[in-house]
Order: structure tokens, then C-alpha cells, then sequence
């Protein structure tokens, strides 16, 4: 909570800043050109990386593979954008370094190497709610040891028959 507080309070004073100085050396009209300039370039980048990104998802996709890689590509993209759309220089900075895709793929490994070490997985089956059903004391879910407890059920598929469909 305190790092999203001082994220709110620290980012706008150094764009607040930032305008003073680059105003101070090149002017405002220059300088509100530059912002708007950024928006528009964002916004055509993030339309152009982004299909980019969507189309190779859903070729990964059908081919059978969890698009992992192409998640985090969009997920940075949107960030970017976002970024690019927020009036000032150092927002701009960093969602332009987000266009770059070896930028993107080390921050997502990153990212992908604290969630694992951090993160927690929770699994709900079949209209369970939190709390119910799958988790300590149900007699499913995680033990204190690590190991995993549940039900499995094999399923032999019936052998296909000679007839055929016309």
C-alpha cells in the first residue's frame, strides 16, 4: 500500500518537474506538442504490436501451445499504451522502452520468476466458492508437506467402431 501511495505522489511531481524543465529549455507550445505527439505515437505502436501479438497467441493456440510468451507481450503493451497516454515525459519514457520486445520478455521473466517464488495457485471445482469445497479440511487441496491430495477417476475410451458415417 505504501509503494502505490508514494507511486502516486512521487511519479506526478517528477512530471511536474520534468514539464518545468524541458518547457523552461524549449518552450510550451514545443513542449505540449512533444505530449501529444507521444499519445498519438503510442496509440498507433499499440495498435500495430499489439494485433501483432494477438494473431501470434491465437496461431500458438490452435497449434496446441499456451501462449505464455504472447500474454506477457500484451500485457506489457497495455501498460504501454497506457503510459503513452498519460500526459508526461518519464510516464512516455517508460512505455516506450515497453515497445521493445527484449524489454518485455525480461520483465516478464522477471515477473514470472516472482510470482512463482511468491505467488499461490488457488483451484475451485465446479461451482465452489472460496472456502468451500477444494481446501484444508475438505480433504482435498494442499497438505503442510506439499503433497496434493484428491480423487482421479480412469476413463478407457470405448474402441472406434467399423461403421461408417455417410
Amino acid at each position: 500500500m505504501p509503494f502505490i501511495f508514494l507511486a502516486f505522489v512521487l511519479i506526478p511531481l517528477a512530471e511536474i518537474g520534468l514539464f518545468i524543465q524541458v518547457g523552461g529549455l524549449i518552450g510550451l507550445w514545443p513542449t505540449l506538442f512533444i505530449v501529444i505527439g507521444t499519445a498519438f505515437a503510442g496509440t498507433a505502436l499499440l495498435r500495430a504490436q499489439g494485433l501483432a501479438a494477438f494473431s501470434r497467441a491465437q496461431t500458438q493456440m490452435v497449434d496446441g501451445k499456451l501462449p505464455v510468451e504472447e500474454v506477457v507481450h500484451g500485457f506489457c503493451l497495455v501498460i504501454a499504451g497506457a503510459l503513452l497516454l498519460t500526459p508526461g515525459f518519464l510516464t512516455d519514457a517508460v512505455g516506450l522502452l515497453l515497445f521493445v520486445p527484449q524489454v518485455r520478455l525480461f520483465l516478464g521473466r522477471k515477473a514470472l520468476k516472482w510470482l512463482a517464488a511468491h505467488g499461490s495457485l488457488h483451484v475451485y471445482g465446479a461451482g465452489a466458492a472460496p472456502g468451500q469445497g477444494l481446501g484444508r479440511g475438505s480433504g482435498f487441496g494442499p497438505r503442510d508437506d506439499g503433497t496434493v491430495e484428491g480423487v482421479a477417476e480412469e476413463i478407457n475410451p470405448q474402441p472406434p467402431s467399423d461403421r461408417r458415417l455417410h
